[in-house]
């Protein structure tokens, strides 16, 4: 099962929606995918769509699929990289009304440099990715929290 998950953001994102759709009939997806979509509308006869899922459904959602393909927030990467899942990020863009800025595109690249998932800019790739996707090896995420709060400890101690 390959799970989709879109986010929270009140701003529609109908365009990763298609593009999976697309793939679909392409048969270059053959299993069944599970979408949790949020505030976007979208109908499909290929997919089994909902809007909200509470988290105990949606981290078992996550530990069941084969591949994760998510938007590009923070917690949706790391929830499935923590999980060892291989995950497809397709950032948001503001040029699309799919969010405020591009802070998801430099997110889904700083991910993809690290190795830790494939980062789809362009979903005319996503069909490379999907492929992609079954041979890839995702380097084991390392955080970096202590060494943040150490930069922060740092900087309040030379105050």
């Amino acid at each position: 099962m390959i799970f989709v998950t879109l986010g929270t953001n009140d701003e529609q994102f109908p365009r990763l929606l298609k593009a999976i759709d697309k793939e679909i009939d392409k048969k270059t997806i053959k299993e069944k995918v599970v979408v949790q979509a949020g505030c976007t509308k979208y109908a499909s006869k290929n997919m089994e769509i909902m809007d909200l899922v509470p988290r105990e459904e949606f981290d078992k959602l996550i530990s069941e699929c084969s591949l994760l393909i998510t938007h590009g927030g923070v917690g949706s990467i790391l929830t499935g990289i923590n999980k060892g899942k291989k995950v497809i990020a397709v950032p948001r863009l503001a040029k699309y009304k799919e969010h405020l800025n591009d802070h998801q595109l430099q997110i889904v690249e700083n991910f993809e440099e690290k190795k830790y998932i494939i980062a789809v800019k362009d979903l005319n790739e996503l069909g490379n990715a999907i492929k992609k996707a079954k041979t890839f090896k995702p380097e084991k995420f390392v955080s970096n929290t202590n060494n943040f709060i150490k930069l922060i400890e740092d900087y309040i101690d030379k105050l």
